[in-house]
């Protein structure tokens, strides 16, 4: 792929092209930190894209999840999805926890949020549905004592495997440090269809683990008919939570790992992982 480059030579305005580096990453800014445009909200108890208590927002060129309109938290779990699916792919993060917790909210939701991955499609979630089926890599800060590492995960109707084994219960902990204040953390997830998501922080692997499908408990008030347990989950939409503590992301970038693989092409890129020469540019 060509880009057209155009900067000020003693005086004159040059038109150069750069050409694509099939090696270098290509890093699409999922959150363009102007608006909100490529995304949509669902929060339990209300219609797809009422953002009640406008709960997301772009102040300063960051998103922030804020409940400064609230009364009360009232089980209002919310999510933001950006408006496509991926199956292959590295999503990176940048986020921080802010101020006090919305009155109402639930202890174990104190400096937590998370990005879902391989996530049904908002459209299909029901009014009342609290979280969407997907795999979630939680996001947590520390409280000032003791151990809680971040991006962990957590399997709000999903299951997975760790190593050979079917993983039943609803959260496991990353091997990751805790990260207290009001720190910036960049958190990156390499997802790998329905083979390998590996959880990274600062650019140190803490968890990885295999086998996505759809499965288990932990999500209430969803359509049987999406909910078909034992299916593979190859692909789906990202989302970020809203949990009841006030969180902010000044970057949500992501590189796509599934393109145009034919080495003839003007896109072509060394890294693909999935293969979809209909990409492809000559």
């Amino acid at each position: 792929m060509k880009k057209i480059i155009y900067f000020l030579v003693f005086g004159f305005v040059c038109s150069c092209e750069r050409h694509n580096n099939p090696n270098e990453k290509e890093w699409v800014q999922l959150f363009n930190g102007k608006d909100l445009s490529d995304w949509q909200v669902k929060i339990s108890g209300h219609d797809l894209n009422d953002n009640v208590g406008n709960t997301f927002r772009v102040e300063d060129g960051i998103m922030k999840v804020k409940y400064d309109q609230y009364d009360s938290f009232r089980q209002q779990f919310g999510h933001i999805f950006y408006k496509e699916k991926f199956s292959n792919y590295l999503l990176a993060v940048e986020y921080r926890f802010t101020g006090d917790q919305c009155k109402g909210g639930p202890d174990w939701a104190k400096r937590n949020s998370g990005a879902m991955l391989h996530s049904q499609d908002p459209a299909t979630m029901l009014k009342e549905q609290d979280f969407p089926i997907s795999i979630e890599a939680q996001l947590l800060g520390g409280l000032g004592e003791g151990n809680r590492p971040t991006a962990n995960l957590c399997t709000p109707g999903t299951t997975v495997h760790m190593g050979d084994t079917l993983f039943t219960p609803h959260c496991i902990s990353s091997k990751s440090k805790t990260y207290e204040g009001d720190q910036w953390v960049r958190a990156e997830f390499l997802v790998l269809g329905d083979s390998l998501i590996r959880h990274m922080v600062e650019g140190e692997t803490v968890l990885e683990y295999t086998r996505p499908k759809i499965g288990g408990g932990a999500v209430s008030n969803f359509d049987p008919k999406v909910k078909v347990d034992g299916m593979p989950l190859t692909e789906g939409f990202i989302a970020l939570q809203s949990e009841s503590h006030p969180v902010e992301f000044r970057k949500v970038e992501l590189v796509n790992l599934k393109g145009c693989k034919d080495p003839k092409a003007k896109n072509y890129k060394s890294y693909y992982i999935r293969s979809d020469n209909s990409l492809c540019k000559y």
